[in-house]
């Protein structure tokens, strides 16, 4: 019986411990980020706009909002430059020339907007947008429940960021993905302790210079 109460103590323990480490993460990193939310930013290098899937080649609800505000910023003057951040790691699959094209498409210059082939994940999309761009001060794009996890990174890479959330609507499976962003809360502050670098590095593309030096075949 010692034995049993002794494992089921430790079992205990274990829980309790690891509830403390997500909610303290979790609250950490909404803290230490919500005054850079809707804040301003003088001089931004760029906006970075973080990929959210895309449909029969067009962007999914999500990443549609967040591209809309992204261009009303740069219409607005708030940067000259925006970097499109998704997945294009497979050739039948290209997000970040769906999100260029729609930007073209409402009025961007084609010059105007960097795509980052490689932003496999929102660590990756800050890393990349500090080392293969060299943007040192960004206006992020993404829905809340997502931004202040970026902004998080972006402070812990050295990036002078601001977030602009993109929340015109409710999108279906929000639970699932307020979930997820918990666990990924955690991962991250895990992450932004030991900076791993991303998948992909490569040669420099500063945002001073002109985006269609990052076009691939498409364009």
């Amino acid at each position: 019986m010692n034995v049993i109460k002794k494992g089921f103590m430790m079992i205990g323990v274990v829980i309790v411990v690891a509830v403390v480490l997500i909610a303290g993460s979790n609250v950490y990193v909404y803290a230490t980020t919500k005054k850079q939310v809707n804040a301003s930013l003088e001089d931004a290098d760029c906006i970075l706009v973080l990929g959210a899937g895309v449909r029969n080649n067009k962007p999914t609800p999500m990443l549609n909002d967040r591209l809309e505000v992204a261009i009303q910023l740069y219409k607005d003057g708030k940067a000259s430059k925006i970097i499109m951040s998704g997945d294009h790691g497979q050739e039948d699959y290209n997000e970040v020339g769906i999100m260029k094209t729609f930007a073209i498409e409402n009025g961007v210059p084609s010059s105007a907007i960097f795509m980052d082939h490689a932003g496999f994940s929102t660590y990756e999309s800050l890393y990349r947008a500090k080392e293969i761009f060299k943007a040192k001060k960004v206006i992020i794009v993404t829905q809340d429940y997502h931004l202040y996890r970026a902004l998080y990174i972006g402070n812990q890479l050295g990036i002078e960021a601001v977030g602009v959330p993109a929340n015109p609507r409710s999108y279906s499976g929000q639970t699932m993905r307020d979930l997820r962003e918990v666990a990924a809360r955690v991962k991250d502050v895990v992450a932004c302790i030991y900076k791993p670098e991303p998948t992909y590095l490569g040669d420099a593309f500063p945002v001073s210079g002109n985006g269609d030096d990052t076009n691939d075949v498409a364009f």
